[in-house]
């Protein structure tokens, strides 16, 4: 046989690719991991994308595309595009090869269906898309797909053309900052705690093919209680559905039932899912000619009474959840980490460091992040990305699309036992319809816990009061629902040459023993809040630098950790499974309010002295703020630029107790300092969504007169936003 006219043909084929192929270079980005090396075109982000629900056979289409901007209304252009770029990577991205910003753009790619997939359903599938895509194939549309961080499907089968070349177009629209979609933390505008946009295809595109009748989808409800799995198999026929439950080669539970409604499968004697033993069953489901592999991990979470307060619970155990603000940023990926390795790199990391979980910060993962978190044994608090963030003159909030999007966040990952809490809004950024979306999700996913907004304004809906707190942490007060620090620390540690920029954050630290004994401080606040305010989790600001950021525990381009991780580790563990005790020696203002003497006139010198004459000044009981003010007990109204503050107290002889261990018991909003008897104690800046331990300088302990008259004095300073200011003093005993 002449080979000649094929070899020809498929020549003609490949020259446009591997014209593309060879012209194509990842940019050079501000900072590049070290994973940027291992990228190939040839072999882009080759992992199966989805462990969940896993199939023997599919095709990978990662890889180099034909790409160029658009214009609005731009009817589907015709041959080659004038570019190229390497997907998955988002279009700002060095990696993708472009690093530009297109509001909107074209993709394009030709693929060959293999031959033993004839007579198959062929399903094309995309990660995710930001933010709205419209997909052709060989010319036709087969459909719109909006929202940024969900995965969606077609079935290409009735659009394929003969036996040949297939030709997929992508036609994108990503308004950002213009549109009310949710969007994290991107923006056109990057500065501070706002990072640089993602646009286009960033997560793997791939074709698989299934029989006729097949599995569409699976939903899995681990009974540790019960002892067994419930399981939902959605297809699109009604035939009996074999399930196989193993223990690595053993099978361990069978049951067969019919698709579409709920089977129950035991599962005796279960090996519970846990941080310290992340034990994973494998499950095998079959549906006539279609084969599907997955896993699942017995465990459940659950808030239950402990010692007066409200608790975590993790398999019917008391569990303090500590871990990391994780935004999921890469400095040469974009949304898109450059490789499967370093996908797990972060969370081997957040393990080594002695945290059991992970706050995923208004962004929603591949599904193969998930899987490493479900290996690892990582707890996982799974934020909604928000609409509108911290940038000015955005357009409304669509609700529409929140609403929608959150549904499909909820349905997506659901399966995956890593996540444990769903995180509807962070802070106040495009907060609406708060309790009302609790009563959504909690429809939908009635076996998590509910966070109705971490740092943000609370309506006693969902499972966990949760408040901010920087730099150091706090503890907010309730005895109906489990406590949180959604976000303290924000440690700043500038590593020179593994930064994307200069920038400053809540505190600056320039030494590794400064930056890590101001880490082991908060450590022993929290374990003080957890043993006697009934704090159940913290998340720690966070795991890595990003951009304008440099608050993470390693440098934005991964290749640097700021401190010891032995010693960070130990820091972390005793939070988790340590104890320290607070004795007050003057009482703050959390149940019952104490009166001070206050002025909001700019007083006379001396003013925070024990001679210091203040019978002018009024008389109010705090805390001093106004109403709704994060964490507030407002006893008293302080809506002025400044408030002046004085306490007498009085002390008994402080036997059992070292000076040493003295700390203020200090909520604030915002920057304030303490005298302690006309010495200056503590000088703090930002605010606290709580009561926090801040330390009290030396000379201050020693200004402390026992047996005799003592007075705290504080002035704080507005900025802006909340105001509040109460104080007392507690000693904190560690226990050995």
């Amino acid at each position: 046989m002449n080979h000649r006219p094929l070899l020809k043909v498929l020549t003609m084929m490949l020259l446009p690719v591997l014209a593309h192929a060879q012209s194509w270079q990842p940019k050079t980005g501000t900072l590049m991991t070290p994973f940027a090396k291992d990228v190939r075109p040839d072999n882009v982000l080759p992992e199966y994308p989805r462990p969940q629900l896993q199939r023997q056979r599919w095709l990978n289409l990662n890889g180099l595309w034909q790409f160029q901007p658009a214009a609005q209304g731009e009817k589907l252009p015709n041959g080659s595009l004038s570019g190229s770029i390497l997907v998955p990577f988002p279009v700002e991205s060095a990696l993708s090869g472009v690093q530009e910003h297109h509001e909107r753009c074209w993709y394009r790619r030709q693929f060959t269906i293999p031959k033993d997939w004839n007579n198959n359903t062929i399903l094309l599938h995309f990660g995710a898309v930001d933010y709205r895509a419209e997909v052709f194939l060989n010319g036709k549309s087969l459909g719109v797909h909006e929202g940024g961080y969900d995965p969606f499907s077609f079935d290409i089968t009735p659009f394929i053309k003969g036996s040949g070349p297939q030709e997929i177009t992508v036609n994108v629209f990503d308004p950002t900052d213009n549109g009310g979609y949710p969007r994290g933390k991107q923006t056109l505008n990057p500065q501070g705690i706002m990072y640089t946009s993602v646009t286009g295809i960033w997560q793997t595109v791939w074709l698989e093919p299934v029989p006729k009748t097949y599995i569409h989808d699976i939903r899995m409800i681990p009974d540790i209680d019960k002892g067994v799995l419930k399981l939902y198999v959605t297809t699109n026929g009604s035939n009996a559905v074999t399930v196989k439950v193993r223990d690595g080669d053993k099978l361990v539970g069978a049951a067969t039932g019919q698709a579409n409604k709920e089977l129950s499968i035991p599962v005796p004697h279960a090996k519970l899912w846990s941080p310290d033993q992340p034990f994973l069953y494998g499950l095998e489901i079959s549906l006539g000619k279609d084969a599907v592999s997955s896993y699942f991990g017995m465990r459940k979470i659950s808030v239950e009474d402990e010692g007066g307060y409200k608790k975590l619970f993790l398999n019917n155990k008391f569990l303090f959840q500590l871990g990391p603000l994780d935004q999921g940023f890469w400095p040469d990926g974009g949304y898109t980490a450059p490789t499967d390795e370093a996908l797990k790199h972060d969370l081997v990391l957040i393990k080594d460091l002695g945290f059991n979980m992970v706050r995923k910060h208004i962004k929603v993962e591949s599904y193969r992040w998930y899987y490493w978190a479900d290996k690892l044994g990582i707890l996982v608090w799974q934020d909604m990305p928000s609409p509108n963030s911290y940038t000015e003159h955005t357009p409304p909030v669509d609700t529409a699309a929140f609403s929608h999007q959150l549904e499909r966040m909820v349905r997506t990952h659901w399966n995956s036992p890593c996540i444990v809490t769903w995180v509807i809004f962070n802070e106040e950024q495009g907060q609406h319809n708060t309790p009302s979306y609790v009563k959504m999700v909690r429809t939908l996913d009635p076996s998590r816990l509910i966070n109705q907004a971490s740092g943000g304004r609370h309506f006693g809906a969902g499972d966990l009061l949760d408040i901010h707190s920087y730099p150091p942490p706090a503890a907010p007060n309730s005895n109906t629902q489990a406590l949180a620090c959604g976000e303290y620390g924000g440690i700043g540690f500038k590593i020179k040459g593994h930064m994307w920029k200069e920038a400053d954050t809540y505190v600056m630290i320039d030494n590794v023993d400064d930056y890590t004994s101001l880490y082991d401080q908060f450590a022993n606040d929290l374990t003080a809040f957890k043993t006697n305010n009934g704090l159940s989790a913290a998340v720690y600001t966070e795991i890595s630098d990003v951009e304008g950021e440099l608050n993470g525990l390693e440098t934005y381009d991964r290749a640097v950790v700021k401190g010891p991780v032995e010693k960070i580790r130990a820091s972390n563990q005793r939070v988790i499974h340590g104890s320290i005790h607070l004795t007050e020696v003057l009482p703050a203002s959390v149940n019952n309010g104490r009166s001070w003497k206050y002025t909001l006139a700019v007083p006379d010198s001396g003013w925070s002295a024990t001679s210091f004459n203040d019978a002018t000044w009024k008389t109010g009981v705090a805390g001093f703020g106004t109403k709704g003010t994060p964490g507030a007990i407002v006893r008293t109204v302080w809506d002025t630029k400044d408030i002046w503050l004085r306490q007498e107290f009085h002390l008994g002889d402080l036997s059992g107790i070292k000076r040493d261990d003295l700390v203020l018991s200090l909520h604030h909003d915002d920057d304030c300092e303490v005298y302690i008897n006309g010495v200056k104690a503590a000088t703090v800046s930002g605010a606290t969504g709580g009561y926090a331990m801040i330390p009290i300088s030396a000379a201050a302990k020693e200004a402390l007169v026992a047996n005799g008259k003592n007075i705290i004095a504080i002035h704080c300073h507005q900025l802006g936003g909340g105001q509040y200011i109460d104080a007392g003093i507690s000693a904190m005993i560690i226990q050995q």
